[in-house]
Parts: structure tokens; sequence; C-alpha cells
């Protein structure tokens, strides 16, 4: 059975997710791209040079985890070294998306505190952590995905300095991409309250009190399993 067959109900999540993106203008032009692990050594990715409101089920790119094409007509995205660092240093990683949402890009090209590092909302807080800010390279390349890999064993988001964003997580597609979201208005509410004024943070007791709503909810802690102690160390590290 052809893998495209056989991961059917996945495809449809996959297309309608690069759909969104396009439609909220997270991606433009060929922009942006995402990955799916659907088992240890398959990957679902999208194309390379393809709008993303364009794609079909046959656009689809199934990949080993070497970056062998095993099934579909196109290339895959030409970020591929960058997925393929993030699934090898993070096994516990199921989906990614790259996007550059307009809000969240704002921060990714301004000489000011990255303020998404701090704990502002208590969703954002507990749902996607702080988001480290990744030193710039040239896309496509090795060197854009080395650039990564001080900061994938800790976070599961990331600024792309002059770039754009990286969410993953343990989940599906669907999931990571409420997750963009989630980061994309959270973004939007912090310039609006820098143009008029200063932005007031969670005390470090209301993040020690999230860290007792995450282990409520079952939510596991950012970055790889083990690496962080607590919610309240990854914000206030002495």
């Amino acid at each position: 059975m052809k893998k495209i067959e056989k991961n059917a109900a996945e495809a449809q999540q996959f297309i309608a997710v690069c759909h969104r993106l396009a439609q909220t203008q997270y991606v433009t032009s060929s922009g942006g791209n995402m990955a799916w692990r659907l088992e240890d050594n398959l990957l679902m990715i999208t194309p390379t040079k393809l709008y993303k409101g364009d794609i079909q089920p046959e656009d689809l790119v199934f990949i080993d985890m070497q970056g062998t094409v095993i099934e579909g007509t196109r290339k895959p995205t030409g970020e591929t070294p960058m997925y393929l660092k993030f699934f090898t240093l993070r096994p516990d990683i199921v989906s990614v998306i790259h996007c550059h949402a307009p809000n969240v890009c704002a921060m990714a090209i301004s000489k000011n505190k990255n303020w998404l590092m701090r704990p502002i909302f208590p969703e954002t807080t507990i749902e996607v952590g702080p988001v480290p800010l990744v030193p710039y390279a040239e896309p496509l390349t090795e060197q854009l995905a080395e650039n990564f890999a001080p900061f994938l064993p800790k976070y599961n988001s990331f600024l792309m300095e002059s770039h754009g964003l990286v969410t993953m997580s343990r989940d599906g597609i669907k999931e990571t991409l409420m997750l963009v979201e989630l980061l994309e208005l959270s973004a939007k509410s912090i310039l609006q309250a820098l143009a008029v004024g200063k932005i007031k943070e969670l005390k470090r007791q209301d993040v020690r009190d999230l860290g007792n709503t995450m282990r409520t909810r079952g939510l596991p802690l950012f970055g790889a399993p083990g690496m962080n102690d607590s919610l309240e160390a990854l914000y206030f590290a002495e």
C-alpha cells in the first residue's frame, strides 16, 4: 500500500494546515514548510517551491530519516536538513511547523528585548513556553540547522533571527498549528502593549503556580524529556 493511502487521514490534516497557514498569511509565496513524523523512520514533509495554499495529496513527499525520498513526485523542502536535525535530536517530537507569522516575525527582526522569552500570558506560558532567538544563518543550509542545536534540548519553539518561527510538539500537525496561532496572537498583544507603554510580566510565584497547573493537566515540560526541572526554572534561571 502506498504511504499516501496508508496515511490518508494524516495527509488530509496536513493539507488542511498548509491551507490554513496560507489563508492567515503565516506563509506567502513558496515560503514556510512543515513535517510530521508518522513512524520512527518516516516523515511526511512539504515539497519545495510550492505555495502552501495550493498543496494537494499528490504534492506531499515522504522521506526517511536520512532524507531519502520514499514516495512522492516532488522534491522535499530545501529546509530538509533542518527537519532531520530536529527529529534526530528530539525523538520525542512528532510534528514541526516553520512559518512567517507577521507579529512573531516583527520580533525576529527587532533589536529590542525578546519578550517571547518572558512569562506574559498564562496560556502561552504553559502551552508554548519560552521562545529563544536562534542566530541567523543562510536559509536552506546545514549551518542554519546547526544553529538550532544548542537550543533544541531545552525549548519547543524558536524565533529564527531575521527569518521566522519554528514550533514543534509531541502531537499531530493540527495541535502544532494551534500553538503557532497562540504564539502569534500573544506576539501581537505584546507589540500593541509596547506601543502604548511597558510590559507587565507574571511574577515568579505566578509561574510556580502555573507549574502546578501543568502537572494537574498532565502537560509535559518543554524540551527533551528530563531536560528541564520545572517551569519556574525555565523562566527564572539563576
